[in-house]
């Protein structure tokens, strides 16, 4: 006897449940994205086609790249990647400092600034997001306040600041002389804030020997992202360690959030 219409719709729809089911559980493992679509795969692989034919081009051509083969709606930050020739595990040849882009990153940058007495207004006047001196160290040590991108410091507050090394020094926000967030007793305090929320970057090369740096959003100007590329590149050049043998920058690659990465010939 055969099974009934019922049986049979229960049983179909109890396998397509089940199917739905591991289906789900295969793209929601940690570590495992979804997987891509047809229509998705077919637009990377043109994508990634198109910029390898080019090769290694110039600044401008770069940025044109990264503007024709955008694909999603959302701003994308412009990023610049450098890989230097230098030995990390010789401190004489760490790449670390700040420059001034002159078209800025394109978003706001909540700033801190460690300082006491007069200097807590001049800060503040400047456009420093916060400034305080023992209240603001009490907060991140107690309460893990993090909610700033760049930390600045006047040179006296540094004994205290120091005890924020190990919370701020891992997410490369405590304040050093050589990325210029430390200021001098003679330094303008007002100055050096007004640079960081115009837009100036810090940046520090990794343990591969590697800088990540970001140099605006993709909706620039074409003039305005080379400018701002061409700037950050100079100012790694003209930073070369002494102990630093031999080729010092051996490629340098310009991406934006969502795309492949275009070599540059500079």
């Amino acid at each position: 006897m055969s099974d009934s219409p019922t049986a049979s719709n229960e049983s179909t729809a109890s396998a397509k449940a089940n199917a739905t089911e591991e289906s789900t559980k295969r793209r929601s493992r940690p570590g495992y994205p979804p997987r891509r679509g047809r229509k998705l795969r077919a637009k990377l692989n043109e994508i990634n086609n198109k910029v390898e034919k080019e090769g290694t081009v110039a600044v401008a051509r770069a940025v044109q790249l990264l503007k024709s083969v955008k694909r999603v709606k959302f701003d994308e930050t412009v990023e610049v990647h450098i890989h230097l020739g230098i030995d990390t595990t010789q401190s004489d040849q760490m790449v670390r400092g700040s420059v001034s882009l002159p078209h800025g990153i394109g978003k706001s940058v909540r700033v801190v600034v460690f300082c006491q007495g007069e200097n807590v207004a001049k800060a503040k006047e400047a456009g420093a997001d916060f400034a305080g001196s023992t209240e603001l160290i009490e907060k991140i040590q107690k309460e893990n306040w993090l909610d700033f991108d760049v930390a600045l410091a006047t040179q006296d507050l540094m004994g205290q600041v120091s005890r924020l090394g190990k919370i701020l020094g891992p997410r490369s926000l405590m304040p050093t002389p050589k990325a210029g967030t430390v200021v001098p007793m003679t330094g303008d305090l007002a100055a050096v804030v007004r640079e960081f929320k115009a837009g100036k970057v810090e940046y520090r090369a990794d343990k591969s020997g590697n800088l990540h740096v970001g140099v605006g959003k993709l909706s620039f100007d074409e003039q305005k992202l080379v400018e701002n590329v061409t700037a950050f590149v100079e100012q790694v050049r003209n930073t070369k360690p002494t102990g630093v043998k031999g080729n010092y920058i051996h490629s340098i690659t310009l991406s934006a959030t969502m795309s492949p990465g275009v070599r540059l010939s500079m």
